[in-house]
């Protein structure tokens, strides 16, 4: 345990002030992207996803510039802002064709849910445009209201502003190496609360087969077998999970652990507001994201399209995440409400 709490460093232990000054982490697309991505998608005829992938959306510049982003997302920062994608140049059915076929040569889509969602649509499902403060990750995500700290179950969030509202929405990203490393500076004994057992739950459409609202415990933090960093965290499934039998109640220093954690990501934060075009990618075991209050009006509406992926170049993780991972092999198939199977049509 020792040597878990000593800092980590290097570039995936970056501070919101840090890329405040250093905006390298926004990218934009090459200038011939746009020329590319319509001849692909002009090449697909009628097909939708999940029934193609990158293969049927070639991309023969463009591609090796993904490939450059897709080793910084494991190997560098954790987290990619794109621009250069105008969404007005294409109807809201071509741009998730022309979302799903960028984001398939990034990596594998997965399915986001056991009802077979794989290009989810966040945005206000209300009708009210109340904010959802309680109750499930996808409620709360589907109304106006704020987004705690988490992590989606894949290796690599992306999402894709189609709109915004006209107030609020501002996105947050936290580096969870940063979060480590000052907490290991600042109060060890609370980090290495961290990195023990805490029980979760996930709602029962979220999980795969057999996993339905099973609750299981697993730490916040962890190293793979060489060492590699993880994080898999949303305190709302940590609250789901209480009163469940089989559970012990939370301990004074869990609960204090995480909120010193709550209280370190919001210090070591970047806040960003979307624009329309922007694809935001995170390495989810690397960053936790959020969001501040929104309210949609007559200036706008905001609709984020997302996308989960399983990265070929991912880290190994612990053996004692294979529940729910499916597979803690580096480069695997995994994640995903159904862990191990592909968005993708056979």
């Amino acid at each position: 345990m020792t040597q878990t709490l000593s800092p980590i460093g290097g570039r995936a232990a970056w501070t919101g002030a840090e890329l405040a000054r250093d905006p390298s982490w926004i990218m934009a697309l090459p200038p011939m992207a746009t020329a590319e991505i319509d001849a692909a998608l002009a090449g697909l005829g009628d097909r939708a996803p999940p029934r193609f992938d990158a293969r049927h959306f070639p991309l023969p510049e463009t591609a090796g510039f993904l490939a450059e982003v897709v080793r910084e997302l494991e190997a560098g920062r954790g987290l990619v802002r794109l621009t250069g994608l105008d969404p007005a140049r294409y109807s809201d059915t071509d741009l998730k064709r022309v979302f799903w076929g960028l984001m398939c040569h990034l990596g594998t889509p997965l399915p986001q849910n056991t009802t077979g969602e794989i290009l989810a649509e966040v945005k206000d499902e209300t009708g009210t445009g109340a904010a959802v403060a309680a109750g499930t990750a996808r409620a709360r995500s589907r109304s106006t209201g704020p987004l705690r700290w988490h992590t989606d179950k894949c290796d690599l969030l992306s999402l894709l502003c189609a709109s915004n509202g006209i107030e609020g929405g501002v996105s947050r990203i936290v580096s969870t190496v940063a979060i480590q490393d000052a907490m290991a500076e600042r109060c060890p004994e609370l980090l290495a609360v961290l990195y023990e057992d805490f029980w979760r739950a996930r709602p029962a459409d979220e999980e795969g087969e057999g996993m339905a609202a099973r609750p299981f415990p697993m730490p916040v933090f962890a190293r793979g077998p060489g060492g590699e960093f993880t994080s898999q965290y949303s305190r709302t499934y940590v609250e789901l999970a209480q009163g469940q039998p089989g559970v012990p109640p939370l301990t004074s220093r869990q609960v204090e652990a995480m909120d010193r954690l709550a209280a370190v990501a919001e210090e070591l934060c970047i806040e960003m507001p979307f624009a329309p075009g922007q694809i935001q990618l995170m390495n989810q075991h690397v960053t936790y994201h959020g969001r501040t209050a929104y309210a949609d009006g007559a200036g706008g509406r905001r609709n984020l399209l997302r996308i989960w992926l399983a990265s070929p170049l991912s880290r190994a993780l612990p053996a004692g995440h294979a529940g729910q991972w499916g597979d803690v092999r580096a480069g695997a198939l995994r994640g995903g409400a159904m862990p191990g199977r592909s968005a993708l049509a056979a």
